[in-house]
């Protein structure tokens, strides 16, 4: 199914528009917390019941400009994507359209070069060990993608699409390449991406000290990262009181 580029009516006409609100106050704070990586990187959020028809941010727009009106609307399944006058960046089709293709779980899909996780996936060892509460909450659920392939055109997208097809994973480090988060909002997985940077920085800043690690046991990380996943919509909280930030400060997101 083919669907037609967005026409920048006014703003109660425009499709999914708080989806597209929420996605642009993601691509707001990437840029407030310095994990943003210029025009580059992408983040896409799926509309439909199957996950193929998604939005994401338009080819080489840097985040701190992005609008809710500015976002793309595709569907993964139209192979003249690429055609459109105003066709999203080559990897991004690659990357997002191939997870939205076949992992119907990933509804919201982010992707950064952030610092710390890009630090990690340059590692031999790629896994963060539970060495406090933050790592913990990863606790079986990042892979490492081992195969790092170049850009991340529609093959190394497909072949990147697998590493997801358990659903309690729910990141992966791309090895020699940086991270990819998903969840099943925007604000579940900004809030996931934020937490996965902080535990990547404590690890890595452990690993500089050069001191024995203090790892928690298999069973105590376990039950950690199920009790915060239990806890009470942290994430929406996270992410409500970023955009009323955002409304004081940088409204013009919502546009």
């Amino acid at each position: 199914m083919s669907v037609e580029p967005l026409h920048k009516d006014n703003l109660s006409n425009m499709p999914y528009y708080e989806e597209r609100v929420d996605l642009a106050a993601a691509f707001r704070w990437t840029v407030r917390l310095n994990m943003h990586e210029a025009v580059a990187n992408h983040f896409s959020l799926s509309v439909n019941d199957d996950g193929t028809q998604f939005l994401i941010n338009p080819n080489q727009r840097h985040f701190s400009l992005i609008k809710a009106s500015d976002i793309l609307l595709l569907d993964a399944n139209d192979p003249k994507t690429m055609e459109r006058p105003d066709a999203p960046d080559e990897t991004a089709w690659g990357l997002h359209g191939s997870v939205h293709r076949h992992c119907k779980h990933a509804k919201c899909v982010l992707h950064v070069h952030s610092i710390h996780a890009t630090v990690l996936a340059s590692l031999q060892d790629s896994i963060i060990k539970p060495i406090d509460q933050n790592c913990a909450v990863f606790h079986n659920r990042h892979v490492v993608d081992e195969n790092y392939g170049g850009l991340a055109f529609e093959e190394e997208g497909e072949r990147c699409a697998q590493l997801f097809q358990d659903p309690k994973i729910q990141v992966m480090v791309m090895g020699n390449h940086g991270v990819m988060v998903i969840g099943d909002n925007v604000g579940e997985a900004f809030n996931r991406l934020y937490y996965f940077e902080r535990a990547a920085e404590t690890y890595i800043k452990a690993l500089w000290t050069g001191q024995p690690l203090r790892v928690l046991s298999d069973e105590i990380a376990e039950k950690t990262a199920q009790e915060i996943e239990d806890y009470d919509d942290q994430s929406g909280r996270h992410f409500s009181d970023l955009k009323e930030i955002l409304d004081r400060e940088e409204p013009d997101y919502k546009l």
